[in-house]
C-alpha cells in the first residue's frame, strides 16, 4: 500500500501548505482537504472512495469540487465512508441544494454521483487488502480517526483531536504499527485556544504519548502555517525520546 500526503497542514497560505488529504494508493482519500485540488482530472477520477474523519471544511473543501468535476466521467457513484452523525452534517449544511447540489439525487436518485456509506466505531471496511477501521476522537463536532491495517502492517491516523485516552487505548492494540500520524495544531504559547478549539500543542501531546517510544515512526500533522518550527522544537524537546517528525506535502509511505 502507497500513502502520498497530498495535504497535511492547519492551513493554508503558500506552496507547501494544503489542507488534510491523505490519497491511499490511487483510488481512496483518507479526507479531502485542499490537498486534493493538486490531483489531475484523471487522478481525480480514479477514486472510488473517501473515507472522513469529520466534517470541518479544511477536511471536506474538495469533495464538493471533485464531484462536479468528474461526476459525470465516473460510471459508478463515489462512495463517501463516514459517521452517521458527520452524514447529517454534510446533507444538512453542504449537500442541501443551497450551499451545494445534492450529488446523492444527481443526477438522478438511481445514479447519483455520491452515495454515503456508514462507518462506525467497533466496524471496519476491506477495499481489497485494505482494511479501515475508525477510531476514537475527541474534537469539537463528531470525528473519528483511522487504523489502516494491511498485511505487511498498519498504520493509524488520529485526525482531529484533543486529548482523548481511547485513541491511545486503540493504538495500543495495534501489534503491527508502522506508522502513527497524530496532530499538534498549535505551540504551546497557544494551550487556551488549542484546549478551546479541541486541538493539541506539544505539551498536550507529550503527556498522552505512552512512556516508551514505540517501533512505529510518529508522524506530525495539522500544524498552523508560520508554527512549524516553534511547535516542533516544543514538541521534539518534550517528546524526543519518541522521535516526532513533522508530516509533509509530497511524503510517500509505504505498508
Amino acid at each position: 500500500m502507497k500513502l502520498t500526503v497530498l495535504g497535511c497542514s492547519g492551513g493554508i497560505g503558500g506552496e507547501g501548505h494544503r489542507t488534510t488529504a491523505l490519497l491511499v494508493d490511487a483510488d481512496i482519500l483518507i479526507d479531502a482537504g485542499t490537498g486534493v485540488a493538486d490531483l489531475d482530472i484523471e487522478a481525480l477520477a480514479r477514486i472510488d472512495h473517501v473515507f472522513l474523519t469529520h466534517a470541518h471544511i479544511d477536511h471536506i473543501a474538495c469533495l464538493p469540487l471533485m464531484l462536479d468535476t468528474v461526476g459525470p466521467r465516473r460510471a459508478k457513484p463515489l462512495v463517501v465512508h463516514c459517521t452517521a452523525a458527520t452524514e447529517v452534517i454534510l446533507r444538512a449544511h453542504l449537500f442541501n441544494g443551497v450551499l451545494w447540489p445534492d450529488f446523492t439525487r444527481i443526477p438522478s436518485p438511481a445514479r447519483p454521483f455520491l452515495r454515503f456509506a456508514l462507518l462506525e466505531e467497533g466496524e471496519s471496511c476491506a477495499v481489497g487488502e485494505r482494511i479501515f477501521a475508525p477510531l476514537p476522537a475527541a474534537h469539537g463536532v463528531p470525528a473519528v480517526g483511522y487504523e489502516v491495517a494491511t498485511p505487511r502492517g498498519s498504520l493509524a491516523f488520529g485526525g482531529d483531536s484533543s486529548v482523548c485516552p481511547a485513541f491511545w487505548d486503540a493504538v495500543a492494540r495495534i501489534a503491527d504499527l508502522r506508522y502513527l500520524i497524530v496532530e499538534t495544531a498549535f505551540p504551546d504559547a497557544q494551550r487556551k485556544l488549542a484546549v478551546e478549539s479541541k486541538h493539541l500543542c506539544p505539551a498536550l501531546l507529550a503527556a498522552q504519548l505512552p512512556e516508551q517510544a514505540g517501533s512505529y515512526r510518529l508522524l506530525i500533522s495539522h500544524v498552523k502555517p508560520g508554527y512549524e518550527k516553534e511547535t516542533m522544537d516544543e514538541l521534539r524537546r518534550a517528546a524526543g525520546r519518541h522521535a516526532p517528525s513533522m508530516l509533509a506535502r509530497g511524503d510517500v509511505y509505504w505498508l
